[in-house]
C-alpha cells in the first residue's frame, strides 16, 4: 500500500527556532513573539491537527516529547525513523547534532505492543562521517511501484540514499532541487508527495533538464496523474503533503491551510479525483520550524500484531 492509517506525532515539549537547521533550511523564519509564546501557539496547532486526523478517521499515536534534552523540532518525527510493512524500522543520521537527541527507543519499543517488529536497522553512525539521510523527508517511497526518489543535499546523500534502496528493495532515483533563489531545496518530501494515483511536484525546481525528464517520466510509467505545483506554492508548503488511509479505507490528502490556499480551483479539482484535501491551520509551526503537515507525520506501515 501506498498510504497508511497508522500516524506517529510527536506532542512538542520545547517547541522553537533550531538554530542548527536554519542555514540549509530556508523555510525557517525567526518571528518578534516571545519563546514562550511560541511553544504555546504549536502545541495548540499540534493537538487541533491530532484532532483533525482523529476525527477523520485516522489512528493516530501520539508520543510526548520528552522535557530534556531540549528538541526543538520533535514535532518532526519522520526525519529519524521510518517504518515499514515487512517489519524493518530505519533509524536516520540527522545533520543537526541536537536533531540526533530526537532518536528514541522508547517509542518503537511501545509500538512493539501493538505491532510486530523484525528489524531495527540503525545508519546513525553515519553522522560520525558527515553523511546524513534524514528519513522521509530525504526520501519520497513509492511503495506501489518500488520506487524511490531524493533530491540530493547537504542533508541527503546519495550514497547512503541508494544503500538505503538496496536494504529495501526499491529503485532509485536521484536529482538536484532549487529554491527560486538557487538553494538546494532541503528535503525530498518540501518539493515532491506521491499518493497512489497522482504525484504533486514542484518541476522547475529540478533546473537540470535531463534529470527533470527522468523524473518526469518514472512518474508518468508508473501511472500516477501529474499535479504540477509552481515555486510560489512550494514556499506555501503545497508540496508537504501526506497519502493517508482512513480506517474506513477512503483515501486523504493531508495539508496545512496555507499549502490548500496556495492551490487553484484546477489542481484541487485534479487531486480530489482521487482523495479528500483535510487540511489545519499550522502556521506558527511552518513558520518557525520551516516543516508542515507531511513533515509532523511518521508512518507506520509495520504489520499489526494479531490479536
Amino acid at each position: 500500500m501506498q498510504s497508511t492509517g497508522n500516524i506517529l506525532l510527536i506532542r512538542p515539549a520545547n517547541f522553537g527556532f533550531n538554530e542548527e537547521t536554519s542555514l540549509s533550511n530556508a523555510f525557517q523564519n525567526t518571528v518578534d513573539t516571545p519563546a514562550d509564546a511560541i511553544h504555546i501557539e504549536a502545541l495548540k496547532e499540534f493537538d487541533l491537527f491530532a484532532k483533525t486526523l482523529i476525527e477523520k478517521g485516522v489512528n493516530v499515536l501520539i508520543a510526548d516529547d520528552t522535557t530534556e534534552p531540549i528538541k526543538p523540532d520533535a514535532i518532526f518525527p519522520n526525519n529519524w525513523v521510518s517504518f515499514h510493512a515487512d517489519g524493518k524500522v530505519i533509524l536516520y543520521p540527522m545533520f543537526a547534532p541536537n536533531r540526533r537527541l530526537e532518536r528514541r527507543m522508547d517509542i518503537i519499543a511501545s509500538l512493539k505492543e501493538d505491532f510486530d517488529i523484525s528489524n531495527v536497522i540503525d545508519l546513525s553512525g553515519y553522522e560520525q562521517e558527515n553523511i546524513f539521510l534524514e528519513g522521509t523527508g530525504s526520501i519520497i517511497f513509492d511503495r506501489h511501484n518500488g520506487v524511490a526518489y531524493a533530491c540530493l543535499s547537504p542533508r541527503t546523500d546519495k550514497m547512503l540514499f541508494e544503500e538505503v534502496c538496496r536494504l529495501l528493495n526499491y529503485t532509485p532515483v536521484s536529482f538536484y532541487s532549487y529554491d527560486k533563489s538557487g538553494k538546494e531545496v532541503y528535503h525530498t518530501n518540501v518539493m515532491m508527495c506521491i499518493a497512489d494515483e497522482f504525484a504533486v511536484i514542484c518541476l522547475e525546481s529540478i533546473t537540470n533538464l535531463p534529470e527533470r525528464e527522468i523524473v518526469l517520466q518514472k512518474l508518468i510509467s508508473t501511472g500516477h496523474t501529474i499535479v504540477e505545483i509552481s515555486y510560489e506554492q512550494m514556499n506555501q508548503f503545497a508540496g508537504n503533503m501526506l497519502s493517508v488511509k482512513t480506517s474506513t479505507g477512503k483515501n486523504l490528502l493531508v495539508l496545512s491551510a496555507s499549502a490548500l490556499k496556495s492551490l487553484t480551483d484546477e489542481q484541487r479539482q485534479a487531486i480530489e479525483k482521487f482523495a479528500i484535501l483535510v487540511q489545519q491551520s499550522i502556521n506558527t509551526i511552518e513558520t518557525v520550524g520551516g516543516g508542515s503537515a507531511r513533515c509532523m507525520m511518521a508512518e507506520v506501515f509495520l504489520p499489526a500484531k494479531n490479536r
